[in-house]
């Protein structure tokens, strides 16, 4: 008697192993997202520290701040492809009599879920929980 063993998976093996990178993948994609978004955070925040420096730069030779439209920005700064694909930025002037400014990044696409990031001249940070 010849008795031939078959070689294979049943298909509750199979389904029991789709089940279970079903469960995996479903755990994983979340995580992924917010390490995603953490990483485009940093990356803008390492911009606006950048930006922050260029305006101290700035006043010391000049006295004053730039504003966004000046020509330090139009001639030798841009936000890098990877940044301004993920956030649009404004330089706002501060109120009052000393020269400061605010920084302001704000996300787009699919990176709007994180919040609006500012820092200005005297270096605080909003929101805390972000940097």
């Amino acid at each position: 008697m010849n008795t031939r063993q078959q070689r294979g998976f049943t298909l509750i093996e199979l389904m029991i192993t789709v089940a279970v990178i079903g469960i995996l993948a479903a755990v994983a994609y979340p995580s992924y997202t917010q390490y995603v978004i953490r990483a485009n955070r940093s990356a803008a925040q390492a911009q606006m520290m950048d930006i922050a420096n260029r305006q101290q730069q700035f006043l010391l030779a000049n006295r004053a701040y730039v504003s966004e439209t000046d020509t330090l920005w139009t001639n030798s700064y841009s936000l890098p492809s990877e940044v301004d694909a993920k956030y649009s930025y404004t330089i706002a002037p501060g109120t009052g009599t000393v020269p400061s400014f605010v920084i302001t990044f704000t996300p787009k696409g699919s990176q709007s879920s994180d919040g609006v990031l500012t820092l200005n001249s005297e270096g605080a940070k909003t929101p805390i929980a972000k940097w």
